[in-house]
C-alpha cells in the first residue's frame, strides 16, 4: 500500500485524486494539505510519532505534489525544503505551468532521483499516476518529455544569457549603465553611499562578461557591456574587434551589430 501526502491547493481536485487513487485500492492518502509550508510542517509532525525522530517512510511513502501551491514556496521549493529534513523523499510533481521560473526553480532544486515531473493534462488520472508513484519511492524518476523540452530550452536560454552571470545589484547596475548614467548618478539612484561601489560592481560585471582583459579592452569595457545588456547576449570580441556571439549550437558565430540574431 502506498502512503501518499497530496499537496493541492485547489479542493475539488484534491478530493477527486484522493477518491480516485484510493480506489484503486493501491494507495492510502494520510494526509492532504494546500501548500509547500503545511506539507512541510505535516511531516515534521508526522515524524514526531515515529519511534525514529525523521523517520517518515514508513509513515508517508511518497509525496504528490502540484507545482503552482497556495503559501510562499511553489512545489518545486517545498520539494527542496522536505528533501533537506528528509533525504531524498519521494516526490511526484504535476503542473500545467509553463512558466520560465518553474524551470529554473526545477533546476537550481538539484534533484536528481525519486522523483517524476509530469504535465497535469498528460498524466493526472489515477491508473497513470500510480506508476509514478511506484517509480519514485523505488528510486527511479521520470519527467514528462514535454517539460524535458522545455527544462532544456530554459537551461539554454539562461546559459547565454548575461544578466545570469551576475548577481542583483550588477544587473541594477549594468541597467543603469546601459541607460549612459555615470558611476555618480548610479550611485544617486541605487541609494549607494560610496560611489566606488558602482566601480566595484563594474569589475565584477566586466570580469563575469570576459571584458576586463588587456588595458585598451578595459577602456571600452563600459560600451561593451552596454552592448551586452542591451542584445542580452554574451558577445566576444576578436582581436581586430569583429563581435561573436554563440549561437544556438554553441558555436561562436561572427556577429551583425545591426540586427538581432535569430
Amino acid at each position: 500500500m502506498l502512503k501518499v501526502l497530496l499537496v493541492e491547493d485547489n479542493e475539488k481536485l484534491c478530493r477527486a485524486l484522493r477518491v480516485g487513487l484510493e480506489a484503486t485500492g493501491e494507495v492510502r492518502v494520510v494526509g492532504q494539505v494546500a501548500s509547500g509550508e503545511e506539507a512541510l510542517a505535516f511531516c515534521l509532525d508526522t515524524a514526531q510519532t515515529s519511534e525514529v525522530f525523521r523517520d517518515i517512510r514508513g509513515l508517508i511513502g511518497v509525496v504528490l505534489m502540484d507545482v503552482q501551491l497556495a503559501g510562499e514556496m511553489n512545489g518545486i521549493e517545498a520539494a527542496v525544503a522536505l528533501r533537506r529534513e528528509y533525504a531524498r523523499l519521494p516526490v511526484v510533481f504535476y503542473s500545467i505551468q509553463d512558466d520560465d521560473a518553474y524551470y529554473r526553480a526545477f533546476l537550481r532544486s538539484g534533484i536528481l532521483s525519486h522523483y517524476g515531473y509530469v504535465r497535469k493534462s498528460n498524466y493526472l488520472l489515477p491508473q497513470s499516476i500510480l506508476p509514478l508513484l511506484r517509480d519514485a519511492v523505488a528510486g527511479r524518476s521520470f519527467i514528462d518529455p514535454e517539460i524535458e523540452a522545455r527544462v532544456q530550452e530554459v537551461r539554454h536560454k539562461d546559459e547565454y544569457d548575461p544578466l545570469s552571470l551576475l548577481e542583483q545589484n550588477e544587473r541594477e547596475v549594468v541597467a543603469l549603465l546601459a541607460r549612459g548614467m555615470t558611476n555618480g548618478q548610479i550611485a544617486a539612484r541605487l541609494g549607494f553611499h560610496d560611489k566606488r561601489a558602482v566601480s566595484r560592481a563594474n569589475g565584477q560585471i566586466y570580469a563575469a562578461w570576459g571584458l576586463d582583459g588587456t588595458p585598451t579592452e578595459r577602456k571600452i569595457a563600459r560600451t561593451r557591456a552596454a552592448i551586452i545588456y542591451h542584445r542580452r547576449q554574451l558577445i566576444v570580441w576578436d582581436s581586430d574587434g569583429a563581435p561573436r556571439a554563440a549561437n544556438r549550437r554553441g558555436e561562436w558565430v561572427l556577429l551583425e551589430m545591426d540586427k538581432q540574431e535569430d
